[in-house]
């Protein structure tokens, strides 16, 4: 499946409330689980930050005054795995590979989630962890250029075995063909 067609079986109206769920699930545990620890941020609040469709996948980043996490959805991924205290998942994102944990809460659902920052004692405010999230989502949608080189190489393998001219990389493309 393209990532064109997966996009289109998740809007962003969906993506954006999977996130407004996992917020509440997150305003619930700060108001219980969480109140009066240490490590705790006064400067934050909960807040889902970016969530969009991610082939057939919902994914965003979920800020706490405890912890930054990258967060996988289902969305329409009937092959969704719900993970054990003990299992990780790896997911393949353009700029690299990145390993999960699982979680799930009433309010959304199982979900998987990466650990980018905990404690939170290094943001000032909120305006500053929003504009890491938001950073950290940028950043994982641009291809690292070892994935772009290797990508490139796989389309020429491929090209060659059907006798089809291959694609160019942007250094072939600007020199005309000249320089792979």
């Amino acid at each position: 499946m393209t990532e064109s067609a997966a996009v289109d079986t998740v809007s962003a109206a969906q993506a954006h409330a999977t996130g407004q769920a996992l917020s509440q699930a997150f305003n619930r545990i700060r108001q219980t689980r969480m109140t009066g620890l240490p490590f705790l941020n006064p400067a934050l609040h909960v807040e889902a930050v970016g969530f969009r469709p991610w082939e057939n996948r919902v994914v965003g980043v979920l800020l706490t005054p405890w912890c930054m996490n990258l967060v996988v959805f289902p969305g329409a991924d009937k092959d969704f795995r719900t993970l054990g205290a003990d299992v990780q998942q790896t997911w393949v994102f353009p700029s690299g590979d990145y390993d999960f944990m699982g979680g799930e809460e009433m309010e959304c659902g199982p979900f998987h989630f990466c650990s980018l920052f905990s404690p939170m004692a290094e943001f000032d405010d909120q305006g500053a962890a929003r504009a890491t999230a938001e950073a950290v989502l940028d950043a994982l949608f641009v291809e690292d250029e070892e994935a772009r080189s290797k990508r490139l190489k796989e389309q020429r393998e491929a090209a060659q075995l059907k006798g089809e001219p291959a694609p160019l990389s942007r250094r072939g493309f600007l020199s005309g063909g000249r320089l792979a």
